[in-house]
C-alpha cells in the first residue's frame, strides 16, 4: 500500500489538525501513537490502561492544538501530554504511594551492573516496582526530568523524589544481581 503525503510540513500538518480536519489529525496520530503508548507503558502496567490513557491524551492533545506555539519540539510537547495523563491515571486509581525517608545517595551503587536483559525484561523489572519508585524512575533516569520538575509534576518534595529514585535503583539492582545469578546458574536454594 502506498502512502501518500498530504502535508509537506509537520507545521502546515499541525496547523490543518488544529482547524479540525479529520485528515491532519489522523496523519498526527498515525504519527506518534506508537511512540506515545511506548511512553504511557512506562509508567502504567496493564498495556489495555496505557492505551485508554493515550487515547484520552491524543484527545487533549486535538482540544490543545492551538496553544502549541511551534517552540520545541511537538513530540516533546506531546510526550509532556501523556506523561500527566499518565501520572493522573495513576493517581486516580490511587497507586501511588511516596514515602518520606531520609537516605545516603550514592551514584556508584547503581553503575557497576553487568547484564544482558532484553528490553522485555527490562521493562518488567520497572513495572515490577512499587509506583512512587517506578514514577520517580521513569521521570528520571528515562524522561531526563530533574529533581525539581519530578517535585512539582507529582506534588512532592526535592528529597522525596531523590529518595524514591534512590529506592527504586536499589531494588531494581538487587533484582538484577538476582537476575544474573539465575542466568549463572548460581542461585541459592
Amino acid at each position: 500500500m502506498k502512502v501518500i503525503q498530504f502535508y509537506k510540513s509537520e507545521t502546515q500538518l499541525i496547523k490543518r489538525a488544529a482547524k479540525q480536519y479529520r485528515d491532519a489529525q489522523h496523519q498526527l496520530y498515525n504519527r506518534y501513537a506508537p511512540k506515545m503508548l511506548s511512553v504511557c507503558r512506562r509508567y502504567i502496567k496493564d498495556i489495555h490502561f496505557a492505551e485508554e490513557v493515550m487515547l484520552g491524551g491524543f484527545l487533549k492533545v486535538f482540544m490543545n492544538l492551538n496553544k502549541f506555539k511551534f517552540e520545541g519540539s511537538f513530540e516533546g510537547w506531546i510526550r509532556r501530554i501523556m506523561i500527566n495523563e499518565s501520572i493522573s491515571f495513576l493517581r486516580k486509581e490511587k497507586q501511588v504511594l511516596f514515602t518520606e525517608e531520609m537516605a545516603s545517595y550514592t551514584e556508584e551503587s547503581w553503575n557497576n551492573i553487568n547484564t544482558e536483559l532484553e528490553i522485555d525484561q527490562i521493562q518488567e523489572l520497572i513495572d515490577s516496582l512499587p509506583e512512587g519508585y517506578k514514577m520517580v524512575f521513569v521521570l528520571y533516569a528515562i524522561e531526563g526530568y530533574k529533581h525539581n520538575e519530578i517535585a512539582k509534576m507529582l506534588e512532592i518534595s526535592e528529597s522525596t523524589s531523590k529518595s524514591q529514585l534512590f529506592k527504586a535503583r536499589k531494588t531494581l539492582q538487587q533484582k538484577l544481581n538476582q537476575q544474573n545469578k539465575i542466568s549463572n546458574g548460581a542461585i541459592e536454594i
